[in-house]
């Protein structure tokens, strides 16, 4: 309290309100401190992380400000990009792609001092991939993998079992399509997926490829491998869907576009992410307990069952004003028990391993279970071989990808200059 001579009363109330000022002052201060972070909007995911964060928000006293993004990755990381290269502190969480640690880890605090040792209950391979430099940029919050969505109802109804194989997959859907059309449902199609040039072409389309035997376009030690028969035959066969189990507007799907067709009724197959199983069962879904799902296709009888490795992390901004609150809201959003509220609740994957086994998950999603294999063994992008430029990389394969499925190439053509332009992108090395 500052010394005071209240000879007159309004001194004496100038006094009394500058004193109160400065004991409030750390108070104000508090309460005035926001952790912005930033959440997808792909399905449920805007309203669970909202949900989470709320209730951090009501532990701490701290508030919380969502900041929506895009749902195109390819959209997502170029805001990404432009914002931490200003050094700009309008997020102070930042939810990214697993492939993207290696690209924007710079930009990023280390977690370890933050998460004491509770790192070590998620996945050791998806921590390891967070870790840049000996910094944990990012903590794990969920993962994923490509999986095959089926009307079981009406494989059931023909008599007919899930593909084993891509082709066998390209004659059922055929089969069941005309049949359906024939019976009355016109807007029948056998099979969608994300075909729009962004970076779930390239999910897709990696998918194809390492089902066949054909690689992950760059390996390990950083050798360019795509080009070869088995990758184009993958994406030969893919091409044919267009126009025929698919339809023309497969090119330009996303995520959700998949979903809207396939939950409507108006497919037998679709290939997409753990969170589709929810909303496939919502109350208001028109095939809720219709839908079965299973490993994506092998690539004939040599190839293999494979997805493509997904998830997101969350990673606080060195940017940020309020470092240690933004970490601490990290470490209860990727908590054990937040973790699975959202699989329970949403169906996103947990990158926990202890929760695949937990009752109440695997009744709520039950092939969290069955599938477990698909999620720990996933073909993963080439993001950590080819570190900052994976994004070129990413951006020469979906566009090759999607020049063949428009017939602009042929996939041996394509995959040709495609190995050239890698090679011009890793010149001395990546």
């Amino acid at each position: 309290m500052p010394h005071c001579q209240p000879a007159r009363l309004w001194s004496a109330l100038q006094c009394v309100f500058a004193g109160a000022a400065m004991m409030l002052a750390p108070l104000a201060s508090a309460v005035a401190v926001e952790i912005a972070i930033s959440c997808g909007a792909v399905g449920q995911e805007l309203q669970v992380c909202k949900e989470g964060a709320e209730q951090w928000s009501k532990q701490t006293g701290v508030k919380v400000r969502i900041v929506s993004t895009p749902n195109s990755t390819s959209d997502r990381l170029a805001l990404y990009q432009q914002l931490l290269a200003a050094g700009a502190d309008d997020i102070d969480v930042f939810q990214i792609d697993v492939i993207w640690p290696g690209i924007l880890g710079s930009h990023f605090i280390d977690l370890k001092r933050y998460a004491k040792g509770a790192e070590t209950a998620h996945f050791p391979a998806i921590v390891a991939n967070n870790t840049i430099g000996g910094k944990l940029v990012a903590i794990p919050w969920f993962t994923d993998a490509g999986l095959l969505y089926y009307r079981k109802d009406l494989l059931e109804k023909y008599g007919l079992k899930p593909p084993a194989t891509w082709q066998e997959l390209t004659s059922i859907a055929k089969k069941v399509m005309d049949a359906e059309r024939q019976a009355g449902n016109e807007k029948m199609w056998g099979f969608v997926w994300q075909g729009k040039a962004y970076e779930g072409l390239t999910c897709n389309a990696l998918e194809w490829i390492d089902s066949f035997g054909g690689g992950a376009i760059v390996n390990g030690r950083g050798d360019i491998t795509v080009n070869n028969a088995k990758a184009a035959a993958a994406l030969t066969l893919a091409a044919g869907w267009v126009g025929t189990i698919s339809p023309d507007g497969v090119l330009n799907y996303g995520e959700e576009e998949a979903r809207g067709v396939f939950q409507s009724g108006n497919a037998v197959f679709m290939r997409n992410w753990p969170y589709a199983w929810a909303l496939g069962h919502s109350d208001d879904s028109p095939v809720k307990g219709r839908i079965g799902v299973a490993a994506l296709p092998r690539g004939g009888t040599g190839g293999k069952h494979t997805g493509t490795l997904g998830g997101w992390q969350l990673a606080v901004s060195k940017y940020s004003k309020n470092q240690a609150q933004a970490a601490d809201l990290v470490m209860f959003l990727t908590s054990r028990n937040e973790q699975k509220r959202r699989a329970i609740t949403a169906s996103y994957n947990p990158t926990i391993a202890a929760l695949y086994k937990d009752p109440e998950v695997l009744k709520a999603v039950p092939f969290f279970g069955s599938l477990y294999e698909t999620f720990t063994s996933a073909v993963a992008r080439p993001s950590q071989v080819t570190g900052t430029n994976y994004n070129k990389v990413s951006t020469e394969f979906w566009e090759t990808t999607h020049a063949v499925l428009s017939q602009r190439a042929s996939a041996p053509d394509a995959l040709a200059r495609l190995e050239r332009n890698l090679k011009r992108i890793k010149r001395a090395g990546w």
